[in-house]
């Protein structure tokens, strides 16, 4: 199982929110591209970058995720507001090493299928769940599509993978949600990277045991609660 670091970008800075709530942010630094070569000298393989302005169309932090990309030899996917398929070309020709696109994959389902056609094995979907439902547009609006059918509809893709987040634990360190997770490998042949509510190195084992392909690391490495390196020897 991998363990990814994830560098959450609003106005040019490193934060972690609580639930998905932009008035409830935590600022961990002014230089998100220190952040990763830190990370890549603790041992990481690949960080998640999301652009939490482009995720809510306030904005984007493009200069600050490039430096990212840039400054590490890490493979970097980038998340957040990705919403055509000439984003994802200019990402991929940018370096990166995949992309995210969470509310086109859930709204948009031509387009990602065009996207996961011309990008194979470097398109990934996020599947952000709020009280049981896919969160979109920067976590702020719900669909009413359900998660089977999401999730079947993806899987005739050739997709990188499915990154499923727990928005009600996102940024709480309250423990994953397993149960999700669990439903969702079930339903899926695509590997799964969970994140949301990791807490622990124990967090990181359970993530492991309910067959995750990666797990993605915020506010847990930020404030000491995990050992980046400890998790990675696991």
């Amino acid at each position: 199982m991998l363990v990814i670091p994830a560098i959450d970008i609003l106005g040019g800075r490193c934060v972690r929110l609580w639930q998905g709530d932009f008035e409830q942010s935590t600022t961990y630094s002014d230089d998100p591209a220190s952040l990763s070569v830190d990370f890549e000298r603790a041992g990481a393989m690949r960080v998640h970058v999301v652009d939490l302005d482009a995720a809510r169309s306030s904005g984007d932090n493009r200069g600050v995720v490039e430096a990212v990309i840039a400054k590490s030899g890490l493979s970097v996917q980038v998340a957040g507001g990705i919403r055509t398929e000439q984003q994802v070309a200019a990402w991929l020709e940018a370096g990166a090493t995949a992309v995210v696109m969470g509310t086109a994959a859930v709204r948009e389902p031509e387009l990602l299928a065009e996207c996961a056609r011309k990008h194979a094995g470097q398109v990934l979907v996020a599947l952000d769940i709020r009280n049981g439902r896919p969160a979109v547009s920067g976590w702020v609006e719900t669909e009413t599509v359900g998660i089977e059918d999401l999730i079947a509809r993806w899987d005739e893709l050739p997709l990188a993978g499915l990154v499923l987040t727990s928005t009600e634990r996102d940024g709480t360190m309250a423990g994953p949600d397993l149960e999700t997770l669990r439903r969702v490998r079930s339903l899926s042949r695509l590997p799964v990277q969970y994140s949301g509510g990791v807490s622990s190195l124990d967090d990181v084992r359970l993530v492991r045991e309910a067959d995750a392909a990666g797990v993605i690391l915020g506010r847990s490495l930020y404030e000491g609660k995990v050992s980046l390196e400890e998790a990675l020897a696991l």
